[in-house]
């Protein structure tokens, strides 16, 4: 049995990340698979080889191609994948560059980024048609008898304990009682919040709003999470959020599991 560690990281753009020390964060640090979120690539043929090709990973994208400059996930892994997936058919899910599937001999991998809400009715509409056919998806791979892992940024914060200011923020989109609804109907079908099952009552967030210096004054949003099946509860040894590495808006969380 060994150790594997799991990043994921909203990087707001991962080629300000790549001038703000992404590789060499990436090179020293030793994580095995670290995904990203919001990398803002239409084509990562466009990306330096230092970004596409660091020392000991390798790298496999969905971009997106409706709009330059936005949405996009990438994962860096030092294990090759079995299976690379980025078309999940017909839906939402396959839009925008936000979901990417690599197979593992051990468990699946989902990295997402979900949509925000925030810019209006019909952006939070789109949030939760992605958010319910992302359900159904999960639910399909449960019904196979996959060992599931999904994180990013899910644009929504689930419990008071998960923000700074909950009744301030309790009409804004990412707190919504519909958003944070959906957050619900997880566990119930076995899917559980690696940091939350391990540290029920710490608050710490992965989240800060840069223009009013948030970050400075831990005023936040934990926002970004890794979700295991419950076929795989008992492969969690720790789970971390990375508050000390810049670079971002968020911050990396990471989780550590044996296999």
């Amino acid at each position: 049995m060994k150790t594997m560690s799991l990043i994921s990281w909203n990087v707001n753009g991962i080629r300000a990340a790549e001038r703000k020390g992404l590789v060499e964060w990436l090179e020293k640090s030793g994580y095995d698979i670290v995904c990203v979120q919001e990398t803002k690539v239409f084509d990562e043929g466009v990306l330096s080889e230092k970004l596409l090709k660091p020392d000991g990973y390798t790298t496999h994208w969905s971009c997106c191609k409706e709009r330059k400059g936005y949405s996009g996930v990438a994962v860096y892994s030092k294990i090759e994948p079995i299976n690379v997936k980025i078309d999940f058919g017909k839906n939402l899910l396959s839009r925008e560059g936000r979901m990417i599937e690599l197979e593992f001999p051990e468990f699946t991998l989902l990295n997402i980024y979900f949509p925000n809400g925030g810019s209006g009715e019909e952006r939070l509409k789109y949030k939760m048609q992605f958010y319910d056919e992302f359900y159904e998806y999960i639910l399909s791979l449960k019904e196979q008898g996959k060992k599931v892992i999904f994180c990013g940024d899910v644009n929504t914060a689930h419990n008071e304990i998960d923000l700074s200011r909950p009744k301030e923020n309790a009409r804004i989109s990412g707190f919504l009682p519909i958003e944070r609804a959906w957050m619900d109907t997880l566990a119930p079908v076995g899917f559980h919040d690696s940091f939350r099952k391990l540290h029920p009552t710490e608050a710490k967030y992965s989240w800060w709003d840069m223009k009013t210096r948030a970050r400075e004054r831990n005023v936040g949003w934990r926002i970004d999470y890794f979700f295991v099946s419950e076929n795989m509860l008992n492969a969690i040894s720790d789970a971390f959020i990375l508050n000390d590495v810049e670079g971002s808006d968020h911050c990396p969380i990471e989780l550590s599991i044996k296999i």
